[in-house]
């Protein structure tokens, strides 16, 4: 008798050793393949922004964009603020580690695992966005449009040749900016913006010519007296503004309806005091006056 009980007892703790592994493999399993297949992609926020990631997890009124496929970068959005979803048309911003000296740095999607700090919010990269462009007088659309061709707004972001953060500073660069923490998002996007200033007034704020730059280096844009001969610089200085351009556009289109939606409200307003059996006094005409546009 007690040698069967002994059995049994192997025999159930088997069964459940067992048990417990097939629904361990299914749980990873439905974790695999519920994960989105998504690559590359661009959330289009309602702002006229978009964010560049890997793939996204929709968790009710949030939506969680990840930076990498190891889910150890991401930021969290309002589901409510993104419009829609694109393919990113552009090639991957990491280049092979190989490339020559000559040959302008690799903007990256490249995480670092051992920095522990966490991705910032779309809002509070807003935030940093407006200060550090506030205090460099930069158009925050124009340094948003930079951080998202280094980065694809990573903040843990490192290329092949050492290019770190948000704005994808180099390590020597950012020294001479007084940078300690290029992967601190307020630190990096402040430096960023005020080495993007100096380029803009060292070539007279011809735009092109900064952002060229910007990418391959004072030097090279010195050496060939404009953008460099690098397929990388160029289609990154098209990117840009391309980009920067379509927000300018779409921000004049939205002032336009807005105007037009306040003329045709205000219309009824007007018709109204116009049919009125007595005219207005004087501080009224003059208040009307004063309300309407010009």
């Amino acid at each position: 008798m007690i040698r069967r009980r002994r059995s049994t007892t192997g025999r159930t703790a088997k069964l459940a050793t067992q048990a417990a592994s097939a629904a361990l493999f299914c749980v990873v399993a439905i974790a695999l393949l519920s994960r989105p297949a998504i690559a590359a992609d661009l959330a289009i926020l309602s702002n006229g922004f978009s964010i560049r990631h890997e793939h996204r997890l929709v968790m009710g009124a949030t939506t969680r964009l990840f930076f990498g496929a190891d889910d150890s970068s991401f930021t969290d959005v309002p589901t409510a603020e993104i419009t829609g979803y694109e393919k990113d048309p552009s090639p991957p911003l990491s280049l092979p580690p190989q490339a020559s000296a000559g040959q302008p740095r690799a903007a990256v999607s490249t995480a670092i695992p051992s920095h522990s700090m966490p991705a910032l919010s779309a809002p509070a990269l807003h935030q940093v966005v407006d200060s550090a462009s506030a205090a460099y007088h930069l158009d925050p659309d124009l340094v948003n449009s930079v951080i998202h061709a280094e980065s694809g707004f990573n903040s843990h972001a490192v290329s092949p040749k050492g290019a770190r953060g948000l704005m994808q500073l180099m390590p020597g660069t950012a020294n001479q900016l007084g940078v300690n923490d290029a992967f601190d998002p307020q630190s990096n996007v402040t430096g960023g913006s005020r080495y993007l200033r100096e380029l803009l007034e060292r070539y007279n704020f011809d735009l092109v010519k900064a952002l060229a730059a910007y990418n391959a280096g004072p030097q090279r844009v010195e050496q060939y007296r404009g953008v460099p001969p690098f397929r990388e610089t160029r289609a990154y200085v098209a990117r840009i503004v391309h980009e920067y351009n379509t927000k300018k556009i779409a921000q004049e289109k939205a002032d336009k309806q807005k105007l037009a939606a306040a003329k045709k409200a205000s219309a009824p307003a007007a018709k109204k005091t116009a049919g009125a059996t007595h005219p207005p006094s004087k501080p009224v005409t003059t208040a009307i006056a004063a309300e309407s546009p010009r």
